[in-house]
């Protein structure tokens, strides 16, 4: 069985991106660079002693896909604590709906949003009595 480790996004304006992600979720990045030879961002999720995954965030290579062309990304789903604050941090960063607030009935409340780069995240707030 394979699990998930690590994620990347690519960004058209990395920093742009970087200020979505710090705004909407907290997240921090480290400039690994001089690792990986070129720009590359590792993004830090959360403290080490806490269950999740860390990531990265690097310069798009190429155009992303025009609108029902596919997608280039790897979607990831945050799960959150209070679904309705976290999505209008995301808004506030200059995210958009994707897919609105839905239930996942007798488990938690689930939606889809673009960032400010178009890639589509998910978020989830674990919750026994959606419906």
């Amino acid at each position: 069985m394979s699990r998930v480790v690590h994620f990347e996004i690519q960004a058209d304006d990395v920093e742009r991106a970087k200020a979505f992600y710090a705004a909407a979720f907290g997240w921090t990045f480290e400039d690994y660079t001089q690792f990986t030879g070129s720009p590359y961002w590792g993004v830090v999720t959360g403290p080490k002693e806490e269950l999740g995954i860390d990531g990265g965030l690097l310069p798009r290579p190429v155009a992303a896909p025009a609108p029902e062309q596919g997608t280039n990304a790897f979607v990831c789903t945050m799960q959150v604590e209070d679904y309705d604050a976290t999505e209008q941090k995301i808004l506030d960063a200059g995210g958009q709906v994707a897919l609105p607030k839905y239930a996942l009935p007798g488990m938690a409340w689930q939606g889809y949003y673009l960032d400010t780069e178009g890639n589509t995240i998910g978020i989830h707030q674990p919750d026994t009595a959606a419906a």
